[in-house]
């Protein structure tokens, strides 16, 4: 340890005789920076430099849509919704769901989706480009403040005599700064709406850390030593908000505990393990600081522990569970495997760093395949990185006590610590590479990257020129990237797209591009990438379910009931998968088996409107054919949302289909298809189809007031569907009550003007009521007459 008589603490007398200790104030280093080749800018100029760059880097991104998960965590977010009680956001995870559920990811972060939340009620719904600019204005806040971590490391913490802040190591902060808000990796948390948890996580982390420093050169002097127990809780509060914004906030307490060992109280880690090894015993007059380190220390531990403690209890005291595609090192059977695996991708992370042109969405499925045998060339790269870590490590531990030295450990500091929830060294994560986890670490990235290049500029000055444009190429090179990254990310296609070029081995990739391109219509283009995507990963069940949908589309039921039944084969709960599969099994007239896929779906699924409705339908339709079996002349048909009479015969049907038939009938067909179209409106208040059906049940079994009371509920939900009022109107047309009839055709006939099929039962409505004059003046409207002519 350094000797610490040098150190010129002050011991002063307090009035009451004890003595004070005035923590180490570093030596004011204006000069240390004046090699680096850039001008030396006052910190408001050096903000308006460093937030303009964020702005011009990222600003593409605020016209961009929803992407990726932005899906699951915005658009199908019930918490986000006014009418959500926002409480619930403190009992479900960062996607909606409640935390202590076993499918949750326990992603805990409820005070972003509160900004979500804000955002979607001051635009009065998902409009996207408020959430683009929310993040595009964080990332330039953060990088502004960001200068001021950067000139308490280089510079140190100084204050004038009024106690503003001096802008410490202006060139260096600044040239930190301007790397960090220009930096590609960046990109996912600013483009990507989810990645706001970082940028606000970043924004508390940088208030935790400053209110530390001021803790730590508070003014005991004056006997106020009350302010910085004050302002250490004041940190560890910002340290706790941080979390609630994205877990990795608490690593901030590490940064603050490097800080006040390395810099405040310059204990150097060397010496300090000489002194322990030797059994050297310390007296407090020999390190006057040690007490007040050791409580400011003792305070952040504690703090830690109580933090960890609650984030452990909200979890529900479980961790969360992952597939094995999620991280594929981290279910390998051998321990080995998994340390090389871990340490590639460390390897791969720092590259990213350092290189980020190849960057993708998603690095799962296969984009990594495991290190498996020791001639994989890959592990070479684990060597490297090794070799330059284990230098900067030496580095930091054998050189002699000095201020770059100081710089050096926590540079290392601030991109070991945040990164370490992201090692898999403590418990499991859902992610093989996250470029979102990158942007805490990114700083001490940016903190080595200046400490070099000033170094390079001291001990060769005739160089300057030349690393002057290296950093200035560097600086385009990145920006520029940042630019085209943003604009990939302004829609699923081009950022699926950009995905596949990267990862070109990864399932999930393709399944993007083929879910995307389907939901275009591009379904052939579609059909190909999702069997990509099961070729690639031969157990990837959605894959196979959103491939049996299209096959169904396109009368390929066979092939999609075989896959259907691999993807329920593979994923027992899979509930999506069981209704698809009792859909195509109904098609192929194997109703039982479609009952009871049905049932499996809503076993694993109580709240599954389309289920219901699906079976529902199944109930109906087998009732026709029971219709049929007796020689019924009368039967029922689905037609423009309604049920009609028509003539019909039939006699041939399965032992199968006479045997369930046989059973509804039993229970009666009405009972059990009205209570399962109710069921899915239940669930989905606005399920057009289930009311329609509902309606037109009650309408052909002369439930005429049941029917209009569903209808009459229907609209509370669907106030503009032009179905409902006229399932109403002919239900009041039966009924006899003919002007409340053609209120209701009027009605939908204003909703939906060119429908033919609402302008004749109209016509019939008058002709029944005698009312043939109105059928005269509706044929000369001059609406019906162009009508007729198209």
């Amino acid at each position: 340890m350094q000797n610490h008589s040098s150190l010129k603490h002050k011991v002063k007398s307090a009035k009451n005789g004890s003595h004070v200790v005035l923590p180490y104030k570093p030596p004011s280093l204006p000069e240390w920076d004046s090699a680096l080749p850039i001008p030396r800018l006052p910190f408001r100029l050096a903000a308006v430099v460093v937030g303009l760059l964020a702005l011009l880097c990222y600003c593409n991104s605020i016209a961009g849509e929803f992407v990726f998960d932005d899906t699951e965590a915005i658009l199908t977010n019930d918490d986000l919704k006014p009418e959500t009680p926002w409480m619930d956001v403190f009992h479900n995870d960062f996607w909606g769901k409640k935390i202590t559920k076993k499918d949750s990811h326990k992603s805990y972060r409820p005070l972003t989706v509160l900004t979500f939340r804000l955002n979607y009620w001051l635009m009065g719904g998902l409009e996207p480009m408020i959430f683009h600019a929310t993040n595009v204005v964080l990332h330039s806040l953060v990088c502004i403040l960001f200068l001021h971590i950067f000139s308490a490391i280089f510079g140190g913490y100084h204050t004038d005599d009024n106690g503003s802040k001096i802008f410490a190591a202006p060139r260096a902060s600044l040239l930190a700064a301007i790397f960090f808000a220009v930096h590609p990796i960046h990109t996912e948390s600013v483009a990507g709406v989810v990645g706001r948890a970082d940028l606000l996580c970043a924004l508390f982390f940088f208030f935790s850390f400053m209110l530390y420093i001021r803790a730590c050169y508070a003014d005991a002097a004056k006997n106020k030593s009350y302010s910085s127990v004050v302002l250490v809780l004041s940190s560890v509060v910002c340290c706790a908000t941080a979390m609630l914004f994205k877990e990795l906030g608490i690593t901030a307490i590490g940064i603050c505990s490097a800080y006040d060992i390395i810099v405040i109280n310059k204990v150097d880690p060397m010496s300090l393990i000489r002194t322990l090894l030797k059994h050297k015993e310390t007296s407090e007059s020999k390190t006057p600081w040690l007490s007040v380190l050791l409580k400011r220390q003792f305070i952040l531990c504690i703090s830690a522990i109580i933090m960890l403690a609650y984030r452990w209890y909200i979890m529900g005291s479980g961790a969360p569970s992952f597939q094995p595609v999620d991280n594929p090192a981290s279910f390998a059977d051998s321990v080995v495997t998994r340390i090389i695996n871990y340490n590639y991708i460390y390897a791969l992370n720092c590259w990213l760093l350092v290189n980020p042109w190849w960057l993708c969405f998603d690095w799962a499925m296969g984009c990594i395949p495991l290190i498996e045998s020791i001639t994989d060339l890959r592990i070479l790269a684990v060597f490297a990185f090794w070799t330059i870590l284990g230098c900067l490590l030496t580095l930091a531990l054998i050189t002699k006590p000095c201020h770059e030295k100081r710089i050096l450990i926590m540079g290392l500091s601030l991109l070991i610590i945040p990164f370490l929830p992201a090692t898999n060294l403590f418990f499991q994560v859902g992610f093989v590479i996250a470029e979102r986890q990158l942007y805490l670490p990114s700083v001490g990235y940016c903190i080595l990257t200046v400490l070099g290049l000033c170094k390079l500029c001291r001990y060769h000055t005739k160089m300057k020129k030349i690393i002057m444009i290296f950093v200035f190429i560097l600086m385009l090179a990145n920006m520029w990237r940042s630019v085209q990254r943003s604009h990939e990310w302004t829609n699923e296609r081009l950022l699926y797209r950009s995905g596949a070029k990267v990862c070109p081995l990864n399932a999930k990739v393709h399944y993007n591009i083929a879910k995307n391109i389907a939901d275009s219509g591009e379904l052939d283009e579609a059909i190909v990438e999702y069997r990509t995507a099961i070729k690639l990963y031969p157990e990837y069940d959605q894959a196979m379910n959103n491939l049996a949908n299209i096959l169904k589309d396109h009368g390929e039921l066979l092939e999609a009931e075989i896959l259907l039944n691999k993807a329920v084969e593979i994923r027992a709960e899979f509930a999506a998968a069981w209704m698809n599969l009792g859909i195509v099994q109904a098609t192929l007239k194997k109703y039982e088996l479609s009952e009871k896929s049905y049932y499996n779906a809503l076993k694993h699924r109580r709240k599954y409107p389309d289920c219901y409705f699906n079976l529902g339908n199944l109930v109906i339709f087998i009732f026709l054919h029971l219709c049929l079996i007796f020689n019924f002349y009368s039967s029922l048909e689905l037609m423009h949302g309604h049920l009609i009479i028509v003539h019909a015969f039939h006699n041939t049907l399965s032992n199968e289909d006479v045997n369930l038939t046989n059973l509804y009938l039993e229970r009666g067909y009405h009972q059990a298809a009205l209570q399962a179209w109710y069921n899915a409106t239940h669930l989905k208040k606005d399920h057009k189809i289930s009311w329609s059906n509902i309606i037109a049940l009650l309408d052909n079994t002369e439930q005429y007031d049941a029917a209009l009371d569903s209808a009459r509920t229907a609209l509370q939900y669907l106030p503009n569907e032009h179905g409902l009022y006229f399932a109403m109107a002919n239900v009041y047309g039966k009924a006899g009550k003919y002007e409340e009839a053609e209120k209701h055709f009027h009605k939908a006939i204003s909703l939906k003007p060119d429908s033919a099929n609402y302008l004749g039962n109209l016509g019939v409505l008058y002709h029944r009521w005698e009312k043939y004059e109105k059928i005269k003046q509706e044929a000369a409207s001059p609406k019906n007459s162009n009508d007729s002519k198209k």
